[in-house]
């Protein structure tokens, strides 16, 4: 076995140190598409994706030679010390290729975003296909566009479609960060970029993984099945598309997701349960245009003042959110769920420190963990309106904004909520001012129990890569696509997570931590492993 810590040293069976390319690094390998070494004139004439695969390709055959993934040509027996012995030997192109991915600003909320979003698409094909996945094709939605690509030669196996977005969310604000969003840098054994944790390297490290076996000389002990979209960082509104049009395409026995999570530093995690995501947005006004707050100020509502008094009064004084009705189908956490939820290695210290905040804060009568992963939540996004630039101006403003989530738990109908949040703000809003709703995206919470033998097979896959045991956990975030494929094929859904609570996802700094990149590869090598000995269940 071969495991990486945070100091970068390889397990028993190494024989090679990581070392990251670092920056000002005379010696350290350049990646940039347009950066690699001794072809700076040939990149003004060649596209910088051609250059890329060119250049991973000629790596390839250099390092390995002409290792083809014809099944025909694959071995019967899967030896993990081979394939082992190729994610070490191959550690440092992993980095290198990731950087290259993460470089590309695949911000799908962007309208002049489009064509880095269709280079995020090419990059993956081109991927995929030297990974050794066969039917290789770009699915074309309404937005923008998803990537397949399966390998299917394991007769009487499971089938497992692995699931990750190349979207990434928007980099604002800039100056927030160290280093540019998207020229990532490795700084004490993190690459720092958007879309490094989220979701882009936790998806790599699949692709990665299924390598290992097909470029070693192996056969992959399951069926597997990827599927890379392109808009769940704005809620998958054409995910439904994708499943209606390739149903039988994308049908498997399992559904395996890295989108979230471990619950701390050196514990790997299974999560089992996530919450639902509506997303508002609201509109005040009070005026056809900018008033002078001296001329017409007493005569005229504020909109900000009408729409922060509103906002006021969505919650109580114990935290909880007071819409009528809000909570009536909310599922109460079972006191063995509870009871195990309050056994995790869970610290206080360490969120408080992390997050940055002065106390914890929220819903009377619960701990943090379950205020997180099950209790649902009111938030607001953004508030904003009249003048906030350097300086004064008195200006009684016509509009004001705000931009409201709500996270959802298990028997929360999104669209129920929808209805009963639009009614009470019209309730509060005063006849003086005109209230407009929008609703952005609604998604539905999941939860399942981690008792199928699928679940037992990730545990034992981490303790492997890790070193250490994993525990089951609940995540406050939201995948919306999960219950629609878990209502569209009935199958188990396992989140096997490898990004750290601290690593800033939607937020500036970005990054993810290399040697949970590295383990996780190894761990979901030995997941195949293991699905392939149970076989079909």
């Amino acid at each position: 076995m071969v495991r990486f810590s945070g100091s970068w040293t390889a397990g028993p069976h190494s024989r090679h140190r990581f070392v990251p390319p670092q920056e000002n690094d005379p010696d350290s390998p350049r990646v940039g598409c347009a950066g690699f070494r001794g072809v700076r004139q040939v990149t003004q004439q060649m596209d910088p994706l051609a250059l890329l695969s060119k250049k991973l390709t000629l790596r390839r055959v250099k390092r390995f030679g002409n290792v083809g993934s014809s099944p025909a040509n694959l071995g019967e027996e899967v030896t993990m010390d081979t394939v082992a012995t190729y994610i070490e030997a191959n550690e440092q192109r992993y980095v290198e290729e990731l950087i290259e991915y993460v470089k590309i600003p695949s911000v799908s909320t962007k309208v002049e975003a489009t064509a880095d979003m269709e280079r995020a698409c090419r990059f993956l094909v081109e991927r995929m296909r030297e990974a050794g996945l066969e039917n290789v094709e770009v699915l074309p939605t309404s937005g923008h566009a998803a990537v397949y690509g399966d390998w299917l030669h394991a007769p009487g196996m499971p089938t497992v479609l692995i699931y990750g977005h190349y979207d990434v969310q928007p980099a604002e604000p800039l100056e927030l960060w160290d280093s540019p969003p998207f020229d990532p840098k490795i700084r004490e054994g993190q690459l720092y970029g958007r879309g490094t944790v989220d979701n882009k390297g936790q998806h790599y490290l699949h692709l990665m993984a299924a390598e290992s076996f097909l470029k070693s000389g192996q056969r992959l002990p399951v069926n597997v099945k990827f599927i890379i979209e392109g808009e769940e960082e704005i809620g998958s509104p054409n995910f439904s598309e994708i499943l209606d049009q390739h149903k039988e395409l994308l049908r498997a026995d399992a559904l395996v997701i890295s989108d979230s999570p471990m619950l701390d530093r050196g514990i790997p995690s299974i999560c089992y349960g996530l919450r639902g995501l509506a997303y508002y947005e609201v509109e005040v006004t009070a005026a056809g245009q900018d008033l002078h707050s001296g001329s017409f100020g007493g005569a005229v509502a504020n909109p900000l003042t009408v729409l922060s008094e509103i906002i006021a009064k969505l919650h109580d004084a114990r935290g909880r959110v007071a819409i009528p009705g809000f909570y009536k189908d909310v599922l109460t956490i079972k006191k063995k769920e509870r009871a195990a939820l309050r056994k995790l290695p869970f610290s206080q210290k360490n969120f408080l420190q992390t997050t940055g905040a002065v106390r914890p804060s929220g819903e009377a009568g619960y701990t943090t963990p379950e205020r997180l992963w099950a209790r649902p939540t009111l938030e607001i996004n953004g508030l904003w309106g009249g003048y906030t630039g350097e300086g004064a101006k008195t200006v009684l403003p016509a509009k004001a904004h705000a931009k409201i989530s709500c996270r959802l738990v298990p028997n929360q109908d999104p669209k129920k909520i929808t209805r009963l949040l639009e009614r009470h703000l019209k309730k509060l809003t005063p006849n003086t001012v005109r209230l407009e709703f929008r609703v952005h995206s609604l998604g539905k919470p999941w939860v399942a129990p981690y008792t199928h033998p699928f679940f037992q097979a990730a545990q034992k896959a981490l303790k492997k890569g890790f070193g250490r045991r994993a525990v089951f956990i609940r995540e406050g975030g939201s995948i919306p696509l999960i219950p629609d494929i878990q209502d569209t094929f009935n199958i188990p859904v396992i989140l096997m997570g490898f990004g750290l609570p601290d690593e800033n996802a939607h937020a500036p700094n970005e990054r993810i931590d290399l040697s949970n990149f590295q383990n996780g590869i190894l761990s979901v090598a030995y997941f195949l492993k293991e699905l392939g000995e149970l076989g079909k269940v």
